[in-house]
């Protein structure tokens, strides 16, 4: 293995984060406070001034919106089978039950023809997952929403400032639910962030997320402890200042890449579509042995996702999902992250080349 790997990716945390956790524990207001305002007021900016609400994980984000729209027990929601787990996890922890759908092969993003096939007079919304930072067909959800009078929940997890037809994802539908992990384009160490353009959604997320109180012992709701503290708030403030330029270079990493790799399918970009690349996720008939020959010459990958969610032990069903399963076979990532130098991308091409035996 090469003395110097090339992670997958790479979490960009400095001296300005650093200095904000400090302001913050030092203040003594380390629970919801001002900085979790503060940051549900700015990162209300990336998705057209919708209400924003922060909790404590993008699982707890989806989770929230979906008790908030009304989901629950005898109610169906479309889901794509090729995402994380949380995506179908949020529909089913509120009672209702995921109907698993197939994903289009260019962009991995849930079918629009899919949702149409699976939509019964249980269905009361589709979640679309803009995955890898590619946003899904909102001009062919939205219309089938319309239709069918369907609410769409975004699971935006990993796609902060993707847009479609210029519009950014997180301002489409009912609610949608973005992620701060570590590893993605922009990060509270951990948190989530709900998003939605109706004031009493908002407000009975809020509930929701603190033990179903607005005022101190006058619980409304039945809730939970999602809150977000100050610390992580304080965190994400300075991350999402760094956002933009990040995604400039995710796009320039991925540009470089497209124009320089063989031996894999590249990915591929819609026309009304900004990607910014929480993922470069290409393809290969051989996918395994790639991986492991990368691994040897220190070149980090990551396969999102190998399983598909429906034949996960929590779920166990047997579909017939073809694009995803040829997806859970063919698909590895390659690091794209703001941190690579021109060496590590000269060197992921030629490694990718040689693995493929060119």
């Amino acid at each position: 293995m090469s003395a110097q790997s090339i992670p997958a990716a790479k979490p960009l945390i400095g001296e300005e984060e650093r200095q904000a956790v400090d302001r913050v524990i030092a203040s003594g207001m380390v629970i919801q406070g001002p900085e979790v305002a503060a940051f549900e007021n700015e990162f209300a900016k990336l998705v057209d001034g919708r209400h924003c609400v922060a909790v404590n994980s993008g699982t707890s984000a989806l989770h929230v919106g979906m008790l908030a729209a009304g989901v629950g027990p005898g109610d169906e929601v479309i889901v794509p089978s090729f995402t994380f787990a949380a995506t179908a996890n949020s529909v089913a922890l509120t009672g209702a039950t995921p109907v698993f759908v197939d994903i289009e092969p260019d962009h991995f993003c849930i079918d629009p023809k899919a949702v149409e096939a699976a939509i019964t007079s249980k269905t009361v919304g589709v979640m679309p997952v803009h995955l890898y930072g590619h946003a899904a067909d909102m001009d062919a959800l939205q219309a089938i929403a319309d239709k069918h009078k369907i609410g769409i929940f975004e699971d935006a997890a990993q796609a902060h400032a993707a847009k479609w037809n210029g519009k950014p994802v997180g301002a489409f539908g009912t609610y949608a639910a973005f992620s701060f992990y570590p590893t993605k384009n922009m990060t509270s160490v951990e948190g989530g962030m709900v998003v939605t353009d109706d004031e009493n959604f908002a407000r009975q997320v809020k509930l929701l997320r603190n033990q179903g109180m607005e005022r101190k012992y006058e619980n409304e709701v039945v809730g939970f402890n999602y809150r977000m503290t100050d610390v992580h708030a304080a965190v994400g403030r300075v991350q999402l200042t760094k956002l933009a330029g990040w995604t400039e270079q995710r796009q320039r990493n991925a540009a470089y890449l497209d124009a320089n790799l063989r031996g894999v399918t590249i990915p591929k970009v819609a026309s009304q579509a900004e990607h910014v690349y929480h993922q470069y996720t290409v393809r290969t008939d051989d996918r395994d042995a790639m991986v492991a020959k990368l691994t040897e010459a220190g070149i980090g990958t990551g396969v999102y996702y190998p399983i598909p969610n429906h034949e996960l032990p929590s779920f166990g069903l047997t579909l017939d999902l073809p694009e995803t399963a040829k997806a859970c076979r063919e698909v590895f990532s390659l690091p794209v992250h703001p941190s690579l130098s021109t060496d590590d991308l000269e060197r992921i091409v030629t490694e990718v080349s040689k693995a493929a035996g060119l």
